[in-house]
């Protein structure tokens, strides 16, 4: 990577936002210039960068086409806003707010679909998947190539950074107030979320099911390239800060091998495969660190046809901005 890219970056001053910043000075991404963005609430605001503080200016009246890439780190309603403008002034957009049609925006994991890109051409527009599509994303494609999944079933533990800085503040002050004998306080959950887990991790839909269950089944599709696979979702909110863990089963055409499974989950690149006698934790292993852990995997108790597994990872730095990362990365190096 010789050359040197002027990026911008919107929703900096949001965990995403600067954890992607984090990310581009931890991986010596080829800057030229960076700008942060957000919106004129937050305009004025510095973030830390190869020691100095970068001013975040106003992304409304900022000139795209002073840039080659520009991630949307905000809330869908910017990306919605802002996404055409920049690829209109040339500028090829990676979307983290899932604001974007699949039709517009492929989702896109390097260890999985990099392919996909060679069906596209500049301006880009790429989308990076939800965090836990991510995680099981490459954890499915890690498989053996013998293996035919019909079926996947995943209970998703979702962190309160889910829902940004509100959610974390939020399960933070209801811990205290507890604690201390005040009365609690709901804003960003419908009830009480320190010490609880919440059945459903946001409003569902008349059928029952809420907009990221949906999401992260199509986006888990689309990666692996098998859009009649039967899957079922069901996100819990659970009282973690940050990590969010899968319990997944798979039912498969035939008989697995449990041995070729282990072996390839330990060869896969973007995995951590932990020993059969321990299992990892958000907190104590996944938190802060670029790995997908897998562990407790094993066969089923009567058919030998279904696997499971248990997976977390860092829903912010893994599952948002580590990705959107690795793609930028992954177009300066062969497409742009």
């Amino acid at each position: 990577m010789s050359k040197t890219f002027d990026i911008a970056v919107i929703g900096a001053t949001g965990s995403v936002g600067e954890t992607l910043v984090q990310l581009l000075e931890e991986r010596e991404f080829p800057l030229a210039n960076l700008h942060l963005l957000a919106s004129a609430e937050s305009a004025g605001q510095s973030v830390a960068f190869k020691g100095r503080n970068l001013r975040v200016k106003d992304v409304q009246t900022f000139d795209f086409s002073t840039v080659r890439i520009v991630f949307f780190a905000a809330g869908k309603s910017i990306t919605r806003t802002y996404a055409a403008q920049a690829s209109a002034a040339g500028c090829s957009v990676i979307d983290l707010s899932n604001a974007l049609a699949p039709e517009q925006a492929p989702r896109v994991v390097p260890e999985v679909n990099p392919q996909c890109l060679d069906e596209l051409s500049a301006p880009y527009v790429l989308a990076s998947p939800t965090p836990a599509s991510i995680s099981l994303g490459c954890t499915l494609a890690a498989l053996p190539e013998s293996i035919s999944i019909k079926q996947v079933t995943v209970t998703a533990c979702m962190a309160v950074s889910s829902r940004g800085r509100e959610g974390v503040s939020e399960l933070a002050r209801q811990t205290a107030e507890l604690l201390n004998a005040r009365p609690l306080q709901n804003h960003v959950f419908d009830r009480q979320m320190a010490f609880n887990v919440l059945a459903q991790a946001e409003s569902v839909e008349s059928d029952g099911h809420s907009a990221t269950e949906r999401q992260i089944a199509a986006d888990l599709k689309g990666l692996l390239g098998l859009r009649e696979l039967d899957v079922a979702i069901t996100c819990i909110q659970v009282p973690v800060f940050f990590g969010d863990s899968l319990s997944v089963s798979l039912q498969t055409e035939s008989d697995i091998d449990l041995q070729q499974v282990l072996a390839a989950l330990e060869a896969a690149p973007a995995l951590e495969l932990v020993d059969a006698d321990d299992y990892p934790t958000a907190v104590g292993d996944a938190v802060g660190q670029d790995a997908i852990y897998v562990g407790r995997v094993r066969s089923g108790f009567d058919k030998r046809s279904e696997l499971n597994l248990w997976i977390t990872s860092d829903n912010v730095r893994k599952g948002a901005a580590l990705n959107a990362v690795q793609l930028a990365e992954l177009l300066i190096k062969h497409y742009l």
